[in-house]
């Protein structure tokens, strides 16, 4: 480290679902953490992604997509996970999509008037996505009135852009301090959590329209063999019919899950996986608290 002052603390990253939260972090990182799809809903989790440079460590909060429906258990777990990240942090990240201004993003900020105690940067994502940039001029304009951000970007997650003013601007705003984390974590969370997490992945990207939101993954096995990971992942849903729709003809489906996943796993750990699938039925639960919390859904309630 140099002798310049050194700043350290956390960054949440707020929004509704889809809006490209995973992505930013990912970017941000330099690596994947996060998975991501097309479809929302996707981050379920509360999840730390540490940058360490010389002058700053910065640990990222990757939260689920606040969501206007809390019927069901799971909607009501992601809310309280997501909301209990606006506070005790340093800096807040609300990301929006492009022009798309929705009754969601309204939501998100109502509670950001209510509960936010730290500066708040507007991130406009999606940027590459516009094809008349003069549009959104006015635009920023309009949201800059809705509350006293900090700063207001417009940046591609995707693509990079202006990435590194974001990082630049959650510096200024960072206090003082000293490393939280040794300088070499990424992340607070496990190899178990990230395996189920890449299986969870797959998942979305295999089943697109199909993929049954009552969808959740296991690991029973995580067995580090020094050059091998040998892995085993139970993929629970909630019906019989569900099961099959994941399983797939003649099992072919859950074969491809299963190795896109695998890909995945060796490229973040660095060494050769076996893994093996299995789908199992448990109803409901993505409706009961007490199921949740015993599939892991509990480390944020």
């Amino acid at each position: 480290m140099t002798d310049s002052v050194f700043k350290s603390g956390y960054v949440a990253i707020i929004g509704r679902p889809n809006v490209g939260k995973s992505t930013l972090i990912n970017r941000v990182l330099g690596q994947k953490l996060c998975i991501t799809s097309r479809r929302p809903q996707t981050t379920r989790h509360r999840i730390l992604g540490i940058k360490t440079s010389e002058q700053s460590q910065l640990i990222y909060v990757d939260t689920p997509g606040l969501h206007i429906d809390d019927k069901r258990a799971m909607n009501r777990y992601m809310n309280r996970a997501a909301a209990s990240s606006i506070n005790d942090v340093d800096v807040i990240l609300f990301v929006v999509d492009g022009m798309n201004w929705t009754d969601e993003d309204e939501r998100v900020l109502e509670r950001l008037k209510e509960d936010a105690k730290a500066p708040v940067i507007l991130v406009i994502n999606k940027m590459d996505k516009l094809e008349d940039k003069e549009v959104m001029l006015p635009h920023i304009e309009q949201l800059s009135n809705k509350f006293d951000f900090s700063n207001v970007l417009p940046i591609s997650a995707r693509k990079g852009m202006n990435i590194e003013q974001l990082e630049t601007e959650i510096t200024t705003l960072m206090p003082e301090g000293e490393l939280i984390f040794p300088e070499d974590q990424f992340t607070d969370r496990s190899s178990r959590f990230l395996a189920a997490e890449l299986v969870r992945e797959q998942l979305f990207r295999h089943l697109g329209q199909e993929l049954p939101y009552s969808i959740t993954v296991e690991i029973e096995q995580f067995d580090d063999e020094e050059k091998l990971y040998r892995i085993g992942a139970v993929i629970y849903v909630e019906r019989d019919g569900q099961k099959s729709i994941v399983i797939g003809k003649k099992g072919e489906l859950l074969k491809s899950v299963g190795k896109g996943a695998r890909i995945e796993m060796q490229n973040l750990f660095g060494r050769k996986v076996f893994l093996r699938l299995w789908v199992k039925v448990r109803e409901g639960w993505g409706d009961n608290e007490r199921m949740l919390k015993n599939l892991g859904y509990n480390d944020e309630l």
